[in-house]
């Protein structure tokens, strides 16, 4: 560990904190020279290797991620003036496929429309690993691309347990004020408690830990966060 981190280290004296103390201490800690992201990491007490225990929805943090995502929209015939006028930064239909197929990736949010999925299904082994492919789950396969694009643009992120039962979702940058991150970070956690498995048994919320880029992690006390929830 570098000097750096250690110093920071050192300022999370507590075993765990609520989210008010810990947004204040995270951006203390933060010691690196761009805008670091802030990170929530959620332990749960699933097993994601069966099918209706698997944790995924989508939630529009109120104050966004600190930058605008780029989305394009993969439609036809009015929905591609609906797409543009909602701002979406690219919209068409085939030719936007071929566009993705030869290569173009200077994206951050994909949406369709149900009638060209038959379409952007070949682009599942480009968008797929890249967590970029449409979803009616996400609601990003949807006839209302209109609101699709706005809830994007306003800061929706998707969430998704990982073959470990963690959630990673980013809650911000360190450079917010701490009570923007806090509002952020229970959004969050409040809709991944919601999304609750009815197939879960025991303890769901196992452990959360917040994080800047290069700081320490910070764990949350789980008693406050159900209070919160």
């Amino acid at each position: 560990m570098g000097k750096k981190y250690s110093a920071s280290a050192k300022l999370v004296a507590k075993p765990a904190y609520n989210l008010v103390e810990a947004m204040p201490l995270l951006k203390q800690a933060s010691f690196a020279k761009f805008d670091e992201t802030v990170e929530l990491a959620m332990r749960l007490g699933v097993d994601p290797k069966h099918a209706d225990q698997m944790v995924r929805g989508t939630v529009v943090l109120p104050h966004g991620l600190g930058k605008s995502k780029r989305v394009i929209v993969i439609a036809s015939g009015e929905k591609v003036r609906e797409a543009r006028e909602a701002g979406a930064d690219e919209a068409g239909g085939d030719d936007i496929v071929q566009k993705i197929q030869g290569g173009w990736l200077d994206f951050d949010a994909v949406i369709a429309t149900p009638d060209m999925m038959k379409s952007v299904g070949r682009l599942g082994k480009v968008l797929g690993p890249r967590g970029l492919m449409p979803n009616p789950k996400t609601g990003t396969v949807t006839m209302d691309v209109v609101k699709a694009v706005q809830e994007v643009k306003a800061g929706k992120v998707e969430f998704r347990v990982d073959k470990t039962g963690i959630i990673h979702c980013p809650v911000g940058k360190v450079s917010f004020d701490a009570q923007k991150l806090t509002d952020n970070a229970q959004a969050l956690i409040s809709s991944i408690i919601k999304a609750k498995p009815a197939t879960a048994k025991g303890q769901y919320v196992k452990s959360v830990v917040i994080s800047s880029t290069m700081g320490p992690g910070i764990r949350i006390d789980l008693a406050s966060l159900v209070e919160a929830a």
